[in-house]
């Protein structure tokens, strides 16, 4: 058994059998665009956050295939020639996108790559893979911390991820405003605070409950965080913790917290923070764990729960209700050409040709609530245009603007490097920037996504001239 490490072969085969046909014939090394965006807003909610691009840059930097991956090609049929080709495989293409961090919307390119046509379509599947899990999860984690305020976010959820997935899971709840994790390998990778408390087991393998935590509590003085929920909460575990934590004041140490793991958490955490007052332990938090989401926490703090850290697990690194983004990497410039995608439904017609994003800002410094996708050598238009809906336009003209893609790669070089923690800032920063009637969750306003009419002619002319 083997340990997964991504190389070349990390991809669907059909990625790979059409690049053995532009290899022999001849028209790998033309120059191909590709727009990765996603369609859907996961949620029903009002935006999404993109993460996973440094991951995915990181990786792409040194992609390459190994001898085991050549040999293998071989032996399952793909041609020779093209095979070996592989051997000296690197990506050389050049990659504009928005910042890590960046709230976006549908039918948007999120990111652009320029490649020649044959390393384009080898890496669309790992570009898939790990940009729409990441934002999927990134954009779960923002909406919690909207609703969490300045409380802590703690990721839980290594054990309950769909396997390895935990681990990139942790950095996008990290890109997304979550401010630690319970999983060390992520923690240390990554430069994340690591946390972590007790299991019940740990309590259960003790004679009494107290000897449990005095003998945790010695041995972890430092951050230390009681499991109080084993027996019972107010009878039994909030009362031995208070002992211990007076212990502990004894030896001039501190008990950091206790933790809620079932049960009534509104409840249980208001009795708990009374009889934490009353012993004069006002600094020891309260975490609460336990199937928590961005709903359960708003209901608990609607209900003024007193409650400081919650430790998110299953619903944060799953992504529930959506399983996935549906984000898509499609094809605008091929062999020297604008390419489109038609189909029946207006709204699955591709844009062609290389492209930029402008963002419009209003008077405040806010978010206007309108992005316009233009061509990429096109400036700002003070008018942009439904993308389905002909007859719809909205005047931007005024409006201070910013261009969303920048170049992160150049020639398979990475060009552009911030730190995860840069990263959740920006993120934090951008979604300040975002009015508030975007953010909630019954019903958000939509944010407007329109055309240039440069790219709306080229995208009409095009469809015009494959329909007859």
């Amino acid at each position: 058994m083997k340990d997964l490490t991504i190389t070349g072969t990390y991809t669907d085969l059909y990625q790979l059998t059409m690049a053995q046909v532009y290899f022999l014939t001849g028209k790998n090394n033309d120059e191909a665009v590709f727009d990765y965006f996603f369609r859907k807003l996961p949620y029903e909610g009002g935006y999404t956050v993109f993460a996973g691009l440094g991951t995915f840059l990181d990786i792409l930097e040194d992609l390459h295939f190994t001898r085991a991956d050549i040999d293998y090609l071989k032996g399952i049929g793909l041609n020779e020639q093209f095979v070996n080709s592989l051997e000296s495989f690197r990506f050389r293409g050049t990659i504009y996108a928005a910042r890590e961090g960046e709230v976006v919307f549908p039918n948007e390119p999120v990111l652009r790559l320029q490649g020649n046509m044959m390393e384009a379509q080898i890496v669309e599947t790992l570009l898939l893979n790990i940009l729409n899990f990441q934002s999927l999860i990134a954009t779960k984690a923002a909406r919690m911390r909207t609703v969490a305020g300045d409380r802590t976010l703690s990721d839980f959820g290594l054990r309950r991820a769909q396997g390895t997935g935990g681990y990139h899971a942790t950095r996008a709840a990290i890109v997304g405003g979550f401010d630690s994790t319970s999983n060390v390998k992520a923690a240390l990778d990554f430069g994340i605070p690591a946390v972590g408390t007790m299991a019940h087991s740990f309590i259960q393998s003790y004679d009494d409950e107290l000897a449990a935590f005095r003998d945790f509590a010695i041995h972890r003085p430092e951050n230390c965080i009681l499991l109080v929920d084993t027996y019972d909460t107010l009878k039994s575990g909030i009362p031995n913790a208070i002992t211990v934590a007076k212990e502990m004041h004894e030896h001039s140490q501190q008990l950091l917290g206790v933790r809620l793991d079932s049960g009534d958490l509104a409840y249980l955490s208001k009795k708990t923070r009374k009889m934490l007052d009353e012993a004069g332990l006002h600094e020891v938090k309260i975490t609460a764990s336990n199937q928590l989401d961005e709903w359960v926490i708003k209901s608990l703090l609607d209900q003024q729960a007193p409650i400081d850290i919650f430790g998110v697990g299953t619903s944060l690194v799953t992504g529930p209700p959506d399983a996935a983004l549906d984000g898509v990497y499609k094809l605008a410039y091929a062999h020297r050409k604008p390419r489109i995608k038609l189909s029946e439904n207006l709204k699955k017609i591709t844009l062609p040709d290389k492209k930029q994003v402008y963002r419009m800002i209003n008077g405040e410094g806010n978010f206007f609530g309108a992005d316009v996708i233009t061509l990429a050598d096109e400036n700002v238009p003070d008018i942009m245009y439904h993308p389905v809906e002909p007859d719809k336009s909205l005047e931007i003209k005024g409006l201070t603007s910013e261009p969303l893609l920048h170049k992160v790669m150049d020639q398979g070089k990475i060009v552009f490097t911030p730190s995860l923690k840069e990263i959740a800032a920006y993120c934090q920063e951008r979604l300040n920037m975002l009015p508030d009637e975007h953010k909630r969750f019954y019903y958000p306003h939509i944010y407007k996504v329109g055309l240039s009419e440069k790219l709306r002619h080229k995208r009409d002319e095009m469809k015009k001239y494959y329909k007859k």
